[in-house]
């Protein structure tokens, strides 16, 4: 069974029209996008766009076979011309099957945003599942049923829907899961390939044909990474990026709690607001025990405060302490922390301040915590296959 992407792009298509944001102005040549619209096999079509005729010529696929037109939403804009000899679009109530002559097999699956998605398996007994813009599959339950060779989905738009599909098994290691429905919200090219590699899933241009069951280079999530910032640089932004498609996620607070501190207590309700609400949070500085047991993924945030959580139990702030054995005993915990991230074996995502290029700090106790900070950063860099660096929410690699 084969897929050709006619559009990869969100119902406005992208550049959107008349739009003057600057992700727009970048989506030029594979990286303007039409409506998403597929062609399987030539004989079945899901969701009818503008142009879809002159799409699938550029492909060089024709319509001319399409017996079926099936809409995964409504569409908003202007009416959508029926190509001559292509049969009226519809839509499937949720649950019903169609069994097509040509031996395909169409399942119309719940979604939760008010579209239908469509499970599609072929002659060949592939499995491929569409979702629509803005929407995640609804209803599903664990054991639903065996992975999906190939998911079409709004990856960018609802992370959250791969999440739920991982969650029942219907996302598998091998399953080649493309983001479609592409919009403005990410600036396309190099930005967009790593978020989505982050995820495990992957974009092609308008006009690709893929061969579901085929195996393809499924972009390897990295088990360890280490994202560094400034204060609201969006460093703790790109950590919970970097797992909501992924369910299960245990989010380590390093932080605690302050009593009768106000200010402390709004961005601790602040990240929680953020996070989706499968996720656990354990708050706890013992960092060791968790790296070391298996287990869903880890987000660490951060390691700033679990370094000033160790230096006050080893005594650093006390000059005498400090040389009386306090820095022999810090670099043991520094030590014991990077070797359980080289052994882990879960996924790990941890977060740091990134302090050394500011100002020199007035006091010799700031001092030491900005120099422990700078080695506690570079040991466990040394530890991740992916180290980035927020500066005014935009992320560089630094490696991976």
């Amino acid at each position: 069974m084969d897929v050709t992407l006619l559009g990869t792009g969100a119902p406005a298509g992208l550049p959107r029209p008349e739009c003057p944001c600057a992700v727009c102005a970048a989506a030029l040549g594979h990286d303007a996008r039409a409506a998403t619209a597929l062609l399987v096999d030539g004989v079945l079509l899901m969701d009818l766009t503008p142009g879809a005729a002159f799409a699938a010529a550029r492909a060089g696929r024709s319509l001319g076979g399409v017996r079926q037109v099936l809409l995964s939403h409504p569409h908003d804009g202007p009416a959508v011309e029926v190509p001559a000899g292509v049969p009226g679009p519809g839509r499937v109530p949720d649950g019903r099957e169609l069994a097509l002559l040509t031996g395909h097999r169409v399942r119309a699956v719940a979604m939760d945003a008010g579209g239908t998605g469509y499970a599609v398996t072929g002659p060949d007994g592939h499995r491929l599942l569409y979702v629509p813009p803005g929407s995640a599959p609804a209803g599903l339950e664990e054991g639903d049923g065996e992975a999906y060779d190939m998911v079409v989905a709004d990856v960018v738009g609802r992370p959250d829907a791969l999440a739920r599909l991982r969650a029942v098994g219907a996302v598998g290691p091998t399953t080649d899961v493309i983001a479609v429905h592409l919009d403005h919200d990410v600036p396309p090219g190099r930005e967009l390939r790593r978020r989505l590699a982050a995820a495990g899933a992957r974009a092609v241009p308008d006009g690709t044909t893929l061969v579901v069951g085929v195996y393809e280079d499924v972009p390897d999530v990295p088990r360890r990474t280490l994202v560094l910032g400034g204060a609201r640089s969006g460093k703790s932004v790109e950590a919970e990026r970097r797992l909501e498609a992924f369910p299960d996620v245990l989010y380590v607070a390093t932080g605690g709690t302050r009593d009768e501190d106000c200010e402390w207590a709004a961005r601790v309700a602040a990240h929680r607001e953020r996070r989706p609400g499968s996720w656990r949070t354990a708050e706890t500085c013992d960092l060791v025990p968790l790296l070391e047991a298996d287990g869903p993924p880890l987000l660490i945030d951060c390691l700033s405060l679990w370094l000033t959580d160790a230096m006050d139990s080893v005594g650093a702030w006390d000059d005498a302490v400090w040389a009386d054995g306090g820095e022999r005993a810090l670099r043991e915990r520094v030590r014991e922390l990077t070797g359980a991230v080289r052994a882990a074996r879960r996924t790990v995502v941890a977060v740091s301040n990134e302090v050394g290029s500011g100002i020199v700090p007035a006091t010799a106790s700031g001092r030491r915590y900005r120099d422990e900070l700078g080695r506690l950063n570079a040991a466990f860099a040394g530890e991740c296959e992916q180290v980035l660096l927020v500066v005014a929410g935009q992320a560089v690699v630094l490696r991976g």
